[in-house]
């Protein structure tokens, strides 16, 4: 032991564990880009996403415009990267949202006995809608707006990571130290947060991970349909709907959002699949 704090040995961070699994890293820097990009979409294209130029609809890839136009004359890489705001904000905020619903089911279905089966039976009713079909009926309830998606898709996701923090839960509460927290009669809160919570951020993190990319599909797939977000805000289910009417005369206009989603869910799923194989310790033995 002497011997390794004299070399000054670490364990290696996250991040080099990252770097040293080259799909997880090319999944983090894609989505870190389209995030960079997304943010800075006002300093990189001169055009305004809503500005109509119908002399210029319809045109092709080009220097002028990269990604071409669309059916009103708005240039397609704009929109792609304002639409990335939107799509990326959504599902980052139905992670959170489905992480504090999730957390808070799982929490008491794990650690308190009596509400471990009223709690699992909330949870697998809510799972057995399809995602998808449940979020639409939500939004259709609620009406369509930013918020109202937010709400519903974390609605929809909450019981996977609720799932997800109720097995862990169970483990851990008949560890030696968490009994020995309820012996020393420390609050049934603080036990939760400092010696439950935080032993089961580690699964939290490689499930919202796949949530991330799933709640940027789901609204798109939204969005698609005309249930989403209002087809004021770009979003890239939107601009693929629209696409869909000259899809043989124009096809470029489905082309990139649909290429901007592929690679923004597939970036996601790789750090996930990273997360996990780093974060579990059955599968860090053989990575």
């Amino acid at each position: 032991m002497a011997a390794i704090a004299q070399t000054g040995f670490r364990e290696p961070n996250l991040l080099m564990k990252m770097m040293s699994r080259p799909t997880a890293m090319a999944g983090l820097v894609v989505i870190v880009a389209m995030i960079a990009l997304s943010l800075l979409a006002p300093l990189i294209s001169p055009y305004d996403p809503a500005q109509l130029a119908v002399r210029n609809r319809l045109l092709p890839p080009s220097w002028q415009h990269l990604f071409g136009t669309d059916d009103l004359g708005r240039d397609i890489f704009t929109r792609v990267l304002y639409s990335g705001r939107t799509s990326i904000a959504v599902g980052f905020a139905v992670v959170i949202f489905a992480s504090i619903i999730g957390v808070f089911l799982g929490l008491i279905a794990g650690f308190f006995r009596k509400a471990d089966a009223p709690v699992s039976r909330l949870i697998d009713a809510m799972m057995a809608f399809p995602d998808i079909l449940l979020a639409i009926a939500l939004v259709a309830a609620l009406g369509a707006s930013a918020t109202n998606v937010v709400i519903a898709l974390g609605v929809v996701y909450a019981p996977r990571l609720a799932r997800v923090v109720r097995a862990s839960t169970l483990v851990i509460r008949e560890l030696p130290y968490v009994e020995a927290a309820r012996a020393l009669g420390v609050p049934t809160p603080v036990t939760l947060v400092r010696h439950v919570l935080r032993n089961v951020t580690s699964p939290l993190l490689v499930q919202a991970t796949f949530i991330f990319a799933n709640a940027i599909l789901a609204e798109a797939g939204l969005s698609f349909l005309g249930v989403g977000i209002s087809p004021d805000i770009p979003t890239w289910g939107t601009m693929i709907s629209v696409g869909r009417q000259y899809m043989e005369q124009a096809p470029w206009i489905m082309w990139f959002p649909g290429g901007a989603i592929i690679l923004a869910v597939l970036s996601l799923q790789l750090v996930g699949d990273g997360l996990r194989d780093f974060l579990d310790p059955r599968l860090a033995k053989d990575v």
